[in-house]
């Protein structure tokens, strides 16, 4: 199993380059339409996915519940997606959070200013002025979402194997590069590996999801890892029965699993509205 993300410059033939990659690798192409089928079914309304979907919130909306919970669901979604095999993701911060996870392989489509506003003002039947508008609202969205969302650097090279200039470059070309790479570096032991972390990833969310969401146990920054038999909790509780009351609740999901609790208790701990 091995997993390819996505991130591109508006007008950077990021959708074309994706069809074009899963196609040649016989992977799924998971896009924004079905990543928010699968946050939805978690509950979370259409106003609430508008509200942060790749875009910078406000300042109080980057400081609320509502924001969190979405970021919870994204992660959620993008691990579901991840855990079903072979798959090209487009954006949303995948590459972020499934950094450092084994056979996972990250690029970033970039494609020069003037190319950019060219396309803009075909797509869009804008002029110039209304094209340069467009580009710079979308740059700075990513750029906020990926900063208060992940504090990453959206643009920075640094996080990603390989970013490719669509601007000479075609998106059929692109998905040959990328797959000449993809080929030479997953190995089938990198892919075991890919199984096994994104397996890792995904119960931690779960476990996460019950105690927060399902139990609605009150524990501040909480955060469950997993490495093999051995699950570790971490976060900020008010009183030992709340850290007693997760760790009974993570035993209910992970059977037979040596649970540590890295929970620290802080009396009178409160979080601003």
């Amino acid at each position: 199993m091995a997993i390819v993300t996505i991130s591109r410059e508006l007008a950077a033939l990021g959708d074309e380059t994706a069809h074009e990659l899963a196609n040649k690798l016989g992977y799924r192409f998971v896009d924004k339409s079905i990543l928010e089928e699968r946050i939805k079914s978690y509950g979370i309304t259409d106003k609430k996915i508008l509200k942060y979907d790749e875009i910078k919130p406000s300042f109080w909306a980057s400081l609320s519940q509502s924001r969190d919970d979405y970021l919870h669901y994204l992660k959620s979604a993008i691990l579901a997606e991840a855990a079903q095999g072979n798959a090209v993701l487009i954006g949303r911060g995948a590459n972020v959070i499934l950094k450092n996870v084994p056979g996972v392989f990250s690029l970033f489509l970039a494609a020069p200013p003037e190319i950019r506003l060219e396309r803009v003002k075909s797509y869009f039947h804008c002029d110039e002025k209304r094209a340069s508008h467009i580009i710079e609202k979308s740059d700075n969205d990513k750029r906020g979402f990926h900063r208060y969302f992940f504090d990453a650097d959206w643009k920075d090279p640094g996080n990603y194997h390989i970013v490719l200039n669509t601007g000479h470059i075609h998106p059929a070309v692109c998905a040959e590069i990328i797959k000449s790479l993809r080929d030479r570096i997953i190995t089938d032991e990198i892919e075991a590996m890919n199984t096994r972390k994104i397996g890792e990833l995904s119960l931690g969310q779960q476990i996460k999801h019950h105690i927060l969401y399902e139990k609605e146990i009150p524990i501040h920054f909480f955060e469950a890892s997993v490495s093999g038999e051995e699950i570790f909790l971490y976060g900020v509780a008010n009183a030992q029965s709340l850290i007693e009351a997760a760790v009974l609740s993570t035993r209910e999901l992970t059977q037979g699993a040596s649970i540590h609790s890295e929970i620290q208790v802080v009396q009178d701990y409160n979080l601003m509205p």
